[in-house]
């Protein structure tokens, strides 16, 4: 055989006859694996994403509703009256709320009429603005964001096996309040940082943006 015809010998080769290295077909098969168990395992870790949200929010004692002002932090305590999709109504003795949901509430089954509910979230422009709802029983319902990294980078899959960042929320409060900041309240969490409601040395609150390395900063003013 000449040069040149083993050289077109190599070049006419079918797929089938070319081996495949093993780590090759290790990955292949890594990914396969992958791609079956991460739908089963999206619930669980939405479940505990949830879990982690409602449990870094800070409590807030629920305001008369007719004293509801602009804030990122307040509450409502009252019963339902009435339904309109993803939002709802709640009323106490000093007067009506306009509750929206969002998503969480869309086909209006978040809430029923009649049953008594405090709501938790950020009071604006007229609406409160749904985070938390706890029912007479004691039981939550986280309506907001869950918190933590958004699913599918790579700060949710650190989350997801233990790995990722957490907040020492202690500390970080220690930090805002020496920043000046009173009043301080945890209104959610995000991949490396904590949403905080504070009020400022001129007593108007604001909503701040505290790193898990401790930087805050000023988000906007209500």
């Amino acid at each position: 055989m000449t040069t040149h015809e083993t050289m077109t010998t190599h070049e006419t080769k079918t797929p089938a006859e070319i081996k495949t290295p093993a780590k090759a077909r290790a990955s292949r098969r890594a990914l396969v694996v992958g791609a079956i168990a991460a739908p089963l395992a999206f619930g669980a870790v939405g479940l505990s994403l949830a879990q982690n949200g409602a449990s870094v929010l800070t409590p807030v004692e629920p305001t008369a509703i007719a004293s509801l002002k602009p804030s990122a932090a307040i509450a409502a305590k009252g019963e339902v009256a009435e339904i309109y999709g993803n939002k709802f109504v709640v009323q106490d003795g000093t007067g009506k709320a306009l509750v929206e949901t969002g998503k969480s509430g869309e086909g209006g089954t978040l809430v029923k009429a009649g049953e008594a509910v405090t709501v938790q979230g950020r009071f604006e422009n007229g609406f409160l603005h749904a985070l938390l709802i706890t029912r007479a029983d004691g039981s939550k319902t986280l309506v907001g964001p869950a918190g933590g990294p958004p699913p599918g980078t790579l700060d949710w899959a650190r989350d997801k096996v233990g790995l990722g960042a957490k907040p020492d929320v202690p500390t970080l409060t220690g930090l805002v309040q020496s920043a000046g900041y009173t009043d301080i309240r945890i209104v959610g969490r995000g991949p490396r940082h904590l949403e905080v409601a504070a009020k400022g040395a001129d007593g108007r609150e604001r909503q701040l943006h505290v790193g898990f390395d401790g930087r805050v900063r000023e988000m906007r003013t209500f």
